[in-house]
């Protein structure tokens, strides 16, 4: 047995199961988890998304953001166990994979155009949990209105 498919299996169990789909130029919340001392908290970094690197275990992206006039950037990986929810604010539209340019910008030249159609989505969203159906919604409406006419 040669050592890859031993890692790749190793990989595999420490792989996140749901991961939003957000896409380069994408404005993210990315809540982390900070240990400080014996206490632990969560904070919150808002940012465009300007690159996505890697694959598997080892993927990584990069988080820009301008505050108080200076710009910062923070890389985290994907599948950390320090990343407690990633959620998709805005979609954004671009035509490059890395975004390196915004980095100088500042005002109207840093925005990202936004992608028509798409909803914001969070990962709780996407496990399935707290879904209502169409036709869910539907029957909850119906049975509003016929308690307000009795």
């Amino acid at each position: 047995m040669s050592r890859i498919p031993a890692i790749e299996n190793l990989e595999k169990g420490l792989l996140k199961e749901q991961v939003p789909d957000f896409r380069i130029g994408d404005t993210v919340k990315v809540h982390t988890r900070i240990i400080e001392g014996e206490k632990e908290r969560v904070q919150v970094f808002t940012g465009t998304v300007i690159a996505r690197k890697g694959t598997g275990l080892s993927e990584t992206f990069t988080v820009h953001r301008v505050a108080y006039g200076e710009g910062m950037e923070r890389v985290f990986m994907l599948h950390s166990p320090r990343i407690a929810n990633i959620e998709v604010m805005k979609s954004g539209h671009v035509r490059r994979s890395k975004l390196y340019y915004l980095r100088g910008t500042s005002g109207k030249k840093s925005k990202v155009r936004a992608r028509m159609g798409t909803k914001p989505k969070k990962i709780e969203q996407l496990s399935g949990n707290n879904q209502e159906t169409p036709n869910d919604a539907e029957e909850t409406v119906s049975s509003t209105a016929e308690q307000v006419q009795s």
